[in-house]
């Protein structure tokens, strides 16, 4: 008996999950003879469970008699999933593997006002390179590979305002401190889908990023791995980007088609 009831109770499962299924391929109401056909359920099983939906918020009658549509509750619960995702638990493992795969320091970190924040880290000490932020601390924008990123989504009159709350200040003699020359950095940055600072944060440090973006598309983090300026490797690239696309896929972004990997110039 145990067993029929289980049997039941997913077969129940497995029709619902249809006809939200059949709702969430039409942007019109769908009528109650379409979902069945679609489904190849039973008028009545459809109506009977369909009904239920409606009690439950699930699914919403249509403005036509007899047509549905999702209903608020999804909205709601998405809301609610979303608030729970946290950046940093998400791309954990993607950041252990980027590691394994290197062995050099990866790096999360997200936008605050006109700094980047590193929220995670996996280091690797290293004989003579000292990498001296922790998680918490923060970096310019224009002198970080990650904060590169994150400008290159502002339009030019945002960027221009930053130059001047900030004066470019430069944090080591090989720092960005002409608007120009970071205006043309940033649409190099826009162009290869990747940024990289070259011991414009610390000298003897080089930092390339890859950009993490939530379900809506927006920029919410960025994945970096730091390394000795003359121990990056062209190779990096590709597999920074893939773990940063992975994490992203997580969040819910869904990559737009044509989205193409441009091969990196380290010239």
């Amino acid at each position: 008996m145990e067993n029929s009831a289980y049997k039941a109770n997913i077969q129940v499962l497995d029709r619902t999950s249809a006809i939200l299924r059949v709702l969430t391929q039409h942007h019109e109401h769908d009528s109650l003879k379409v979902i069945a056909d679609e489904t190849s359920l039973h008028v009545s099983t459809c109506y009977r469970i369909l009904n239920d939906l409606v009690r439950l918020r699930f699914v919403e009658k249509g403005s036509v008699a007899g047509t549905y549509r999702l209903g608020l509750r999804f909205l709601q619960l998405g809301n609610l999933v979303r608030e729970r995702i946290s950046v940093r638990d998400t791309a954990k493992s993607g950041m252990q593997r980027l590691h394994n795969l290197t062995r050099q320091t990866v790096n999360l970190s997200i936008r605050q006002n006109d700094s980047i924040v590193y929220i995670d880290r996996i280091m690797r000490e290293r004989p003579g390179i000292q990498v001296v932020r922790t998680i918490g601390a923060t970096a310019p924008l224009h002198t970080t590979s990650s904060g590169k990123l994150f400008l290159s989504e502002d339009s030019f009159e945002q960027i221009r305002a930053y130059a001047l709350r900030t004066n470019l200040e430069p944090s080591t003699p090989k720092s960005i401190t002409d608007l120009d020359q970071l205006i043309n950095e940033l649409n190099r940055v826009k162009t290869l889908g990747f940024a990289k600072d070259d011991e414009e944060l610390e000298l003897g440090v080089c930092c390339i990023a890859a950009g993490i973006r939530d379900d809506s598309g927006k920029l919410v983090a960025c994945l970096s791995i730091s390394s000795p300026a003359n121990n990056v490797q062209e190779g990096w690239i590709s597999e920074l980007k893939h773990a940063a696309d992975d994490i992203s896929e997580h969040l819910g972004y869904v990559a737009t088609p044509g989205e193409l990997y441009v091969r990196p110039d380290f010239s």
